[in-house]
């Protein structure tokens, strides 16, 4: 039997013995539900195998094979990979848009970061980051201020290795304001599906709160809620 690995080797989330929450591949390579949902999509990065969920095993088992102490981190840059890759489709592409969507309703600047290269470039209103770390700290600032965010975004173009989107999303400040913000995106990939450009133009629309559209539960927008076509946006 391998040692059992303590944490997830994408996110490092621990993963006691215990956990429900932790899948494996047949070499035992270890991560949690969320990264294998929305980053490795069931798939592990390493040998391409299936993850399963990781069993628990009988204390006597655990005994005798103690858990793998040195918490581990797999996801490098010359290992991730972040499906779909181009070339792109129109089906790939639009996949692609809504796992974007989806990270950024998540909120978890961490988490999102992993979609980018390490030296990715960003043009964000005024703002420009030029690698990983000052996106996600980027994305921290951004979700401290912009409180009960909702996002939609939307396919506009796409070529081999570019995506163009468009996007809407809702949200308040720490004053009860609330806004709609407008957006376009201009996306370049590498061949592993990280991005590795990405230039943002944005306006912010005042709203009432009673103008607002999207009234989901925080989190992932539902797969029956409309898009932006849909909402007339």
């Amino acid at each position: 039997m391998l040692q059992l690995r303590p944490n997830c080797e994408c996110c490092k989330r621990d993963l006691p013995a215990d956990s429900a929450e932790a899948l494996i591949c047949s070499f035992e390579c270890t991560f949690c539900r969320d990264c294998s949902d929305e980053v490795l999509h069931g798939s592990c990065p390493n040998c391409g195998g299936e993850l399963v969920r990781r069993p628990i095993r009988p204390a006597a088992k655990l005994a005798a094979t103690r858990p793998d102490s040195p918490r581990r981190n797999t996801m490098t840059a010359e290992n991730a990979v972040r499906p779909p890759r181009p070339p792109f489709t129109r089906e790939s592409a639009i996949e692609k848009v809504r796992l974007a969507e989806d990270g950024w309703n998540g909120r978890d600047p961490e988490r999102v970061s992993l979609a980018y290269t390490l030296d990715t470039k960003w043009r964000n209103r005024a703002e420009f980051a030029f690698n990983r770390q000052e996106a996600k700290e980027f994305l921290t600032r951004k979700w401290a201020k912009e409180l009960d965010y909702r996002l939609i975004k939307e396919l506009w173009a796409f070529t081999d290795n570019r995506i163009a989107v468009r996007y809407a999303y809702e949200w308040h400040d720490d004053s009860g304001n609330w806004f709609r913000s407008y957006g376009n995106e201009n996306w370049e990939f590498d061949d592993n599906g990280l991005m590795a450009n990405r230039f943002a133009c944005i306006n912010d629309m005042p709203i009432k709160e009673s103008e607002r559209k999207f009234h989901w539960p925080l989190g992932r927008r539902p797969d029956d809620h409309p898009g932006l076509s849909e909402l007339g946006l």
